[in-house]
């Protein structure tokens, strides 16, 4: 008896408490995800492993993963979760046109973005150009989020950064913040220009 005793006081014990932080630390404060496809090139690329920050409020311009399983009704057989990058937060109005994007009428810095991406990517089969107004009419939103002009409360509309092939907000409407896992971090060994479009595009969200 005081064998097992001393075993579960010396072994068991702390290494189920080791599994218990380990399990609260990934669930509430740092995990990490593979990025899934190319709808983030240049900055992140298929099968990029990427680190997740849980804690913190979200901006625009952070790059976030959330469960598309909840947002996108088309999404593929085989995925679940989406990396994109959040343009508008609630409240925001976000319009495109000629190839910038404004929200609340202030252009938006896309310097991360190549001229294409910027022009004939975001522009897509909206047009030269569109608004959340115009994309929430076309019927290929969510009904929550259909007939809207305005970021609702708690929920974001984001974008990819290669939005010639992103499927995002502009296809399936806006996402909840309770369906949002956290905030992209790239570690200090990947490229400064990657760092800069990723870790701090918030900082210059507007130029």
């Amino acid at each position: 008896m005081n064998v097992f005793k001393n075993l579960m006081k010396e072994w068991v014990i702390p290494l189920a408490l080791v599994a218990l932080l380990g399990w609260c630390f990934t669930q509430f404060v740092f995990t990490g995800a593979i990025v899934n496809g190319s709808s983030m090139e240049p900055n992140l690329l298929n099968r990029q492993y990427v680190g997740v920050n849980r804690l913190g409020n979200l901006h625009r311009g952070d790059v976030v993963v959330f469960d598309a399983t909840q947002e996108d009704p088309q999404i593929r057989p085989g995925n679940k979760d989406y990396v994109k990058r959040i343009i508008g937060v609630p409240g925001d109005t976000v319009t495109y046109q000629n190839g910038n994007l404004y929200v609340n009428g202030k252009m938006v810095n896309q310097s991360y973005l190549s001229v294409d991406e910027r022009t004939q990517g975001t522009a897509g089969e909206f047009g030269t150009s569109w608004s959340l107004a115009s994309l929430s009419a076309t019927g290929m939103w969510q009904e929550k989020d259909q007939d809207k002009s305005v970021v609702p409360a708690d929920a974001y509309f984001v974008l990819g950064d290669h939005r010639s092939v992103s499927n995002d907000g502009r296809y399936f409407g806006f996402v909840d913040r309770n369906h949002i896992f956290g905030k992209v971090v790239v570690p200090f060994w990947y490229d400064a220009t990657v760092k800069d479009n990723i870790n701090h595009q918030s900082q210059h969200f507007f130029g």
